[in-house]
């Protein structure tokens, strides 16, 4: 069962990103603030649940929340500021998106760029301790997930209906075969170590 909160007396937003570690597309994160007496105890860290579940959490996490908000910065926001800072400018994105005003930040994560005069704290697999850290990692996840769905209609020889965008051999031979997309990462490595495994 995960912590309903760390600080009982004040509004928690609990941040979380998805898609770090992809080759194409945004990086997304949410925000999200629970009723302290919320309580689900399927709620758990994204990468642990299956597609179904967590799409059924969305439904549940929208309805209950006190707010919630998702955010993104694209492959070019994230070829400028790299990787890490466009998911740490993601999450602020999100938190100021919150239609209330948060007293305290959870952050997923051993680090954090705050962009505000909010205090916060980092926590280091949060998404498996805290249920509104959990709760940002579900809808950043899946509204991500909803994105590369959509764009593998547009680009459908590189997998994005299920490796997401995501480094797998298909997306790397795609790439060897096809070339990028606009959604690329150009800041990633894209092909130069993958060539000799293809070769």
């Amino acid at each position: 069962m995960l912590l309903p909160y760390l600080n009982k007396e004040l509004v928690e937003a609990g941040c979380d990103e998805a898609g770090r570690g992809c080759l194409a597309g945004p990086v997304y994160a949410a925000a999200v603030v629970l009723p302290h007496d919320y309580s689900n105890p399927l709620l758990n860290d994204s990468k642990k649940l299956s597609a179904r579940q967590r799409y059924m959490l969305r439904e549940e996490i929208e309805r209950d929340a006190t707010a919630w908000a998702v955010a993104y910065c694209d492959n070019q926001e994230i070829d400028h500021l790299n990787i890490l800072r466009a998911s740490f400018h993601a999450m602020n994105l999100a938190v100021s998106r919150l239609t209330i005003h948060p007293q305290f930040l959870l952050i997923d994560g051993n680090r954090f760029i705050n962009e505000s005069d909010l205090p916060y704290q980092c926590v280091v697999k949060g998404d498996g301790k805290y249920q509104a850290i959990a709760a940002a990692s579900i809808l950043a996840k899946t509204y991500r997930d909803d994105y590369m769905e959509e764009q593998h209609q547009k680009y459908p020889h590189y997998g994005w209906d299920s490796n997401k965008g995501y480094p797998t051999s298909q997306h790397y031979r795609a790439i060897l075969d096809h070339g990028i997309t606009p959604l690329h990462r150009k800041s990633f490595t894209l092909y130069q170590q993958q060539e000799l495994k293809f070769s």
